[in-house]
């Protein structure tokens, strides 16, 4: 049962996604088993161009050439607990190095054409030194400076979430009117793989030590207390079930936005890159607000967070890539890119084993 001191919230209502074409898909298929290679020879790049056009509708697929990353940021009362290597001053200076265009996902999407747009949901900053235009595009949805500690009460409220969610799905809708082909969901904020490793163990009902990894890479001394506060956080909601009331126990503003954003993506028919353990988290609470969303989800990259693994398989999802990234803010999904690039390509250009024989 639910602590009584936090009555659960009412349920969110759920839309079930359309899947992607199955008519597309067949005939990708087709198209793939009649190509000049051997059988099977393209492995999961031609699994990756037969999901690929099914999501797009059409076979060959279209090339890739509008991807748009959303950066969501935000600071979690956790960090003022001992879960991380660093301290919650890193946020806002993040911010300001992806605006600046010298973070580390800014770099890979300048390499392959990814627009890169950053939004504050709830950083513990005003973030005042910017250019008031910049500044402006920003903060205009921020929620709150800051969830509350998710192992002491409920890290955001019913309408906080309800808030959230509703800017993720808004950001998605104009991601896609701005003609987004893929979207990418980036995590900022220090404190969110304690969030994140929380809201999976709850998802899948696991305990702690099975969902919790490093981080920013704490040691084992942290990474024992870094356990012992999830499991706490879980044991203090535990019963909880409604995927907006597990956002509100142990989630954040930047993650609950993350997961209507993933949701919208699904439910307009964009196919959507996920990234590591944060995305991941948000994608199966998005799957659960819009049964169905998780068909057009691929994973861009493993992350070395038990957690990410744990959610993945839930998803039915294998990572693109697996280059021990660690990074977050999208740039293991972005690295995927020029992989699903590929693929389409392959699928649309590759010859004909039959013109080839004459």
């Amino acid at each position: 049962m639910p602590d009584s001191a936090h009555p659960p919230h009412p349920a969110t209502p759920v839309d079930a996604v359309a899947p992607p074409s199955e008519s597309a898909r067949q005939d990708a298929a087709e198209r793939l088993a009649g190509l000049a290679v051997p059988a099977g020879a393209l492995g999961r790049l031609g699994d990756l161009a037969v999901w690929l056009a099914a999501t797009q509708g059409v076979t060959p697929p279209r090339p890739v050439d509008r991807v748009h990353l959303v950066v969501f940021a935000g600071d979690h009362g956790v960090a003022d607990h001992g879960v991380s290597a660093y301290p919650k001053a890193v946020t806002p200076a993040m911010v300001r190095t992806i605006v600046s265009g010298r973070s580390g996902v800014s770099v890979l999407a300048a390499q392959h054409g990814v627009a890169v747009r950053v939004l504050d949901l709830g950083v513990d900053d005003d973030l005042a030194d910017l250019e008031p235009a910049t500044r402006e595009a920003v903060r205009r949805h921020k929620v709150h400076r800051g969830s509350r500690p998710l192992h002491l009460e409920d890290a955001l409220s019913a309408d906080e979430v309800a808030r959230a969610l509703a800017i993720g799905a808004g950001v998605a809708r104009e991601e896609v009117a701005a003609g987004a082909q893929l979207l990418l969901a980036g995590d900022l904020g220090i404190g969110n793989t304690t969030a994140s490793a929380a809201l999976v163990a709850a998802f899948l009902g696991l305990p702690a030590a099975e969902a919790t990894g490093r981080g920013t890479g704490v040691d084992d001394a942290g990474l024992a207390h870094k356990t012992a506060v999830v499991q706490q956080a879980l044991e203090r909601t535990r019963g909880r079930e409604e995927a907006s009331d597990v956002l509100a126990a142990l989630g954040s503003a930047d993650i609950a936005a993350m997961a209507g954003f993933l949701a919208e993506g699904a439910r307009l028919g964009v196919p959507v890159l996920l990234d590591g353990l944060i995305t991941v988290a948000a994608a199966l609470a998005a799957d659960r607000l819009a049964p169905g969303a998780a068909a057009w989800f691929a994973a861009g990259h493993r992350s070395t967070e038990p957690a990410q693994s744990l959610a993945l398989e839930k998803l039915g999802l294998e990572p693109l890539v697996d280059l021990g990234l660690r990074l977050g803010e999208g740039s293991g999904a972005v690295a995927a890119v020029p992989v699903l690039r590929s693929a389409a390509l392959l699928l649309a250009d590759v010859a004909p084993l039959s013109e080839v024989l004459g």
